[in-house]
Parts: C-alpha cells; structure tokens; sequence
C-alpha cells in the first residue's frame, strides 16, 4: 500500500521552490447552492495552467543522473505533457511527448513553446500511453505515466496539503478524476490528516472509467466517448497504482453531462472571470449537481485546470 501522505510530505519539500501555491478563492456564487462556504483551489493559474505541474516536477526530481542523460518519454493528451516539457526545460532533460492526434491545437502550440519534441500516436490515450510505453522499454529511457507513478501521486498530493493547510476543517474536497492519479494524492493525504473531509470524484458521463471500475472492484476497459473534459478522457492502465487509493478513500462518485460541464464553465466566467478548461468544469458541475446533500458544508472545488482552446471557450459562452 502505498504512503501517499509520505510521498506528498517528500514532495512539498522536494518541488516547493518550482511551483506556485495557488490560491483558495471564495465563491459566494456557489456558496448560494448549498448554504455553506465554498472555495475554487485554483490551479488553472499554475505553472502551464495545471496542477499537473506539481506530479511532473515531483518525478523528474526523482530521476538519478544515469536516468537523466538517457532522457524521459511520456504520454498526453495535454496537461501533463506541458508539465513534464516545463519540468524537463527547468531542469536540463531531455525527452520526448506523445499525444493522440486528436490532442487540443491550443496544447500542442504551447507544447512547440516550450521547445518539446512531439510525436503523435493513435486517437485515444491508453493506445498513445501504451505505445510511449514500448517506446521507453526500447530506448532504456524513464517512461513517466500522466498518474500511474508513485512520484506523479505524490506531487498531486501537494494540492490537498495546500487545501487542509487553509482550511483545515474543510468538510468535502471535489476532484475531477480522469486515470486517478490527483485525486488519489489528495485523499492519501487529506485521509491521513482529517479522516472526516469527504473526498468525492468527478467525471463527466462520457468517460466514466474510474467511477465504473471502483463499482465492479477492477479496472474494466470501456469505451469513452468526446466530452469536454479532455483532460479526463480515456481509460485506465490495467494495474494503475491509483485504483486502490480511488477504491478505498474516496466517499463519493458523481457524473455529470456535457451541458453541466458547460454550464459550470460559462458559470465561473460569469463570476470569476475565470477561464478554466472542461475538467475543471467537471468538479464544478459536481458541485452543483450535489449541493443538496452539502448544505451548510465547507467544501473545496479543485480548479484543475485552465487550458482551454480561446475559439472553443467563445464557442460556448455564445451557446449558454
């Protein structure tokens, strides 16, 4: 079993300097919902407009010197590939990205930004993870999974550090949840500290995997469908470190459709003025979906990310 609590503490220390320490942002908007206090842990104005900054960092750290001179190859359809070539620019390593080739224009100009080497592999992300997989085993190079890696978990555990350091008696954390692996970092954590703090998953109904695995007690291998929430979509590597922590420490699942992602969007703009990409929306969506059963809560919402394509966001706000 894994120490995610451990692995975060590590963490912190390790990947502190490099990041930001994003903001809890009160949301009277949402706090309307549900009668209680809800915050927007916004980490769509992270280094590359993620959190996945925080996993990438944390494992790339961890490479000894014979891992670093033979480089790293990893998988995206985005947010962690800009993570790691933010991480690998930082530190003077090497690599190269692999993305499906239907990966977000707007990712893939900022991955050129940054100066990374990209190759496109296969439409969805388990046939692109499997394939930059292969290519790792050929070349001797470090394959560094987008969640399933004991350092990735316990960088995105640094968030829920971050949470309980503001608000220590927060009630319920929403996560969306795509291959598992910030959620699990959060909940080893926040689990280890506050038993009491709810820990709830989000998906978008379109690519439910996480949620329908942890009913059946396995890793099952559906078929996803497009959805907003790119950065959620697909399945999950058959023995992904993240299933256990997703079986055992999260409270609570819920779906949501493509107009809830939509709206919960178009939503934050309209009182935040923020700009946040469909993942995020996904917790969002979550929240109002189970406000209800959260009345009078303090509740946190993981803003997870911010990398939305500007045509596509335009897009929306003129369809609501």
């Amino acid at each position: 079993m894994l120490d995610i609590h451990g692995l975060s503490q590590a963490a912190a220390t390790r990947i502190g300097p490099h990041i930001r320490q994003t903001p809890l942002e009160p949301s009277a908007d949402l706090g309307r919902e549900s009668g209680g206090a809800v915050f927007l842990k916004l980490e769509n104005i992270q280094h590359t407009g993620s959190f996945k900054v925080r996993g990438a960092l944390n494992r790339l750290m961890a490479l000894d010197p014979d891992q670093r001179r033979a480089g790293i190859v990893t998988a995206s359809s985005g947010n962690h590939g800009l993570a790691v070539a933010f991480g690998m620019n930082r530190l003077g390593i090497k690599g190269v990205i692999y993305l499906p080739e239907g990966a977000s224009p707007l990712k893939v100009q900022m991955l050129h930004n940054l100066g990374a080497t990209i190759r496109f592999h296969g439409s969805h992300c388990e046939v692109t993870e499997a394939h930059a997989r292969r290519q790792a085993e050929k070349t001797g190079q470090v394959y560094i999974s987008p969640y399933n890696d004991q350092f990735v978990v316990g960088g995105q555990g640094t968030v829920g550090l971050e949470i309980l350091d503001r608000l220590p008696l927060v009630d319920c954390i929403m996560v969306s949840v795509g291959g598992g692996g910030l959620i699990a970092g959060i909940a080893g954590v926040v689990k280890a500290l506050r038993k009491e703090t709810r820990i709830v998953g989000c998906l978008p109904d379109h690519s439910p995997v996480m949620a329908a695995s942890v009913q059946a007690g396995r890793i099952l291998d559906l078929e996803t469908r497009d959805t907003l929430s790119d950065g959620t979509a697909g399945g999950i590597e058959p023995g992904a470190i993240t299933f256990d922590p997703c079986r055992r420490l999260v409270d609570d699942w819920v779906l949501v459709t493509e107009d809830e992602i939509r709206g919960a969007m178009v939503r934050v703009f309209d009182n935040h003025r923020l700009v946040i990409e469909g993942a995020a929306g996904v917790a969002v969506a979550g929240f109002l979906k189970m406000a209800p059963q959260l009345t009078g809560k303090t509740v946190a919402l993981v803003i997870c990310g911010g990398n939305i394509d500007v045509t596509l966001f335009k897009r929306l706000i003129r369809s609501m």
